[in-house]
């Protein structure tokens, strides 16, 4: 692991035996403050990810879904708590639209990032529940000065949510958002997390908090019922993988994006991208070519897990990806539809201990502030996840009660032969399996640090032949994909956010973690 920083940052890696990294350093600090009170990795998580609902509601809030991987120092598991569509919610519902809507109470699936932190507490946290989430409830009641690039998003609500009284009292209580540096308080949000830790989850889904949640939406026109929150449950479902070498990439099945990862990764071990440069053309045509083909199948194939006509395991038999490969023209761009397979604005977290245990977690609201549907004296932004489903007759992923919609939120994990490696993810929408394949291609295939990694300029690919390339790369080499036929779209520091925000731990051989966090945010990694 090249432990230098080539790329300009103000950063270094962080090495440490106990690490936490997210996009918001009062976050870290509280998962820290759990490990130095002799808590685990999951306990530190746990009020990381609590304290992101607080400290930065714009991405994420009690309302959010929620994923996680997480090494338990014996295993890996998998946690899918991504929440479903209410029963109401049919396909007539939307008849005569072209689309779902973006926003508003129609897009308001079940919340289950509350149901996250209770289930990886009751299964492996080791502190008290009220003791885990303090921090969080500290910062609502007692305020923080919020962040800048939070700030910013913050911001644009201003035009986005006016028209919602329920958002403007809220989250605009003065008429318009804080500004960097300013304190904000939140004494609503403070007593639903009390209510939640006081019944361990259960005021949220089946009591007074779940019948003030489903009277809102319902007098806003929305489908949700108290028997939709009454009967969700986040699933342990393991994870699927592919392998790059003598790793292995895991990602949560679908209905999560994280398939198109492990393709992409898959038809690129078909290539010859390890003959050439990080940062050179040659390289980054094959990313994005192989990227490209991943994401036409997972749009055609992704979709609530009991719903899909193709199991993953076809996408990824090693014919198929090989297969694939052969489609990517070294001297061309393309513009791939996606292939048949034989049958056969997110917040992220990472935490690691020194006994060993890994969590990689990811929670949010979808669209900045999701729905912008917000319970009145709860604090609980409901997120948008219904917009994420389709009106395409036949598809996996087309809308219907009680299913799980495509979601764009994934946590990674890698590790070498088995062993825990690697816990990380790149959150940013349609960035995310972008960015997993190019932190992975980094760190394993030529040897970067975390912060490098995180650090070095990205390309995102945006539809047909348009490829966005962040500043920082050579003007020669975004002339010589445009000469390949790619559409190159060169992007400006100020709309970095577009390239997602990477937090990384990895493990050191001789023990301890070389941690990164992405100087695209507001983040932190820190550790003792």
């Amino acid at each position: 692991m090249d432990p230098s920083t080539p790329y300009p940052s103000q950063r270094m890696p962080v090495l440490a035996r106990n690490v936490v990294a997210t996009s918001q350093p009062l976050a870290a600090s509280a998962g820290l403050r759990m490990l130095m009170a002799g808590g685990n990795a999951v306990d530190a998580a746990i009020a990381t990810a609590m304290a992101l609902t607080v400290v930065e509601p714009t991405s994420n809030g009690l309302g959010s879904d929620a994923f996680a991987i997480l090494w338990d120092g014996q295993a890996l598991h998998g946690l899918n708590a991504s929440g479903r569509s209410p029963a109401g919610l049919t396909p007539e519902r939307f008849a005569g639209h072209d689309a779902i809507p973006l926003r508003g109470e129609d897009t308001v699936t079940v919340p289950g990032a509350v149901s996250a932190w209770i289930e990886t507490h009751r299964r492996f946290g080791s502190l008290p529940l009220a003791q885990v989430a303090a921090p969080a409830v500290g910062y609502a009641r007692e305020g923080f000065p919020v962040s800048p690039i939070t700030a910013r998003a913050w911001s644009q609500a201003e035009r986005t949510f006016a028209d919602r009284p329920d958002f403007v009292q809220a989250f605009l209580p003065n008429g318009r958002a804080p500004r960097a540096g300013e304190t904000w308080r939140f004494p609503d949000q403070a007593a639903t997390l009390e209510a939640i830790v006081e019944s361990e989850g259960d005021a949220f889904y089946t009591g007074d908090l779940a019948e003030r949640m489903a009277a809102h939406v319902q007098a806003g026109g929305g489908a949700l019922a108290a028997a939709d929150l009454a009967e969700h449950r986040p699933d342990w479902v393991g994870t699927i993988s592919t392998a790059y070498g003598e790793h292995e990439l895991h990602e949560i099945p679908p209905n999560g994006q994280g398939l198109a990862a492990l393709l992409a990764l898959g038809i690129l071990r078909h290539t010859d991208v390890a003959d050439h440069a990080p940062d050179s053309v040659a390289a980054l045509h094959l990313q994005i070519e192989a990227m490209k083909l991943a994401y036409a199948d997972a749009y055609r194939y992704v979709g609530d897990p009991d719903h899909l006509d193709v199991p993953p395991s076809d996408l990824l038999d090693d014919g198929y990806l090989a297969e694939r490969a052969g489609a990517i023209d070294p001297h061309r761009a393309g513009d791939p539809t996606y292939g048949v397979p034989r049958r056969g604005g997110t917040v992220y977290l990472t935490a690691a201990d020194a006994e060993g245990r890994m969590v990689s977690f990811i929670q949010s609201n979808y669209y900045g502030f999701g729905s912008g549907v917000v319970v009145p004296g709860t604090g609980i932004s409901l997120q948008n996840r219904g917009a994420g489903f389709t009106l395409q007759a036949g598809h996996p992923n087309r809308v219907g009660p009680r299913k799980r919609p495509f979601h764009t939120i994934i946590p990674a994990f890698l590790t070498r032969q088995g062993a825990p490696d690697m816990s990380f993810g790149v959150m940013g929408g349609p960035m995310q399996p972008q960015g997993h394949v190019q932190m992975v291609l980094r760190t394993v295939l030529w040897g970067q640090n975390p912060q490098a990694a995180a650090d070095a300029p990205r390309w995102r690919v945006v539809e047909g032949r348009t490829v966005a390339l962040e500043s920082g790369f050579a003007p020669a080499t975004l002339e010589a994909l445009g000469d390949l036929g790619h559409d190159v779209t060169a992007t400006a520091p100020e709309h970095s956010f577009a390239f997602g925000g990477a937090q990384l731990v990895r493990r050191l051989p001789d023990g301890g973690y070389v941690a990164g966090s992405d100087p695209r945010k507001d983040g932190l990694a820190t550790g003792f």
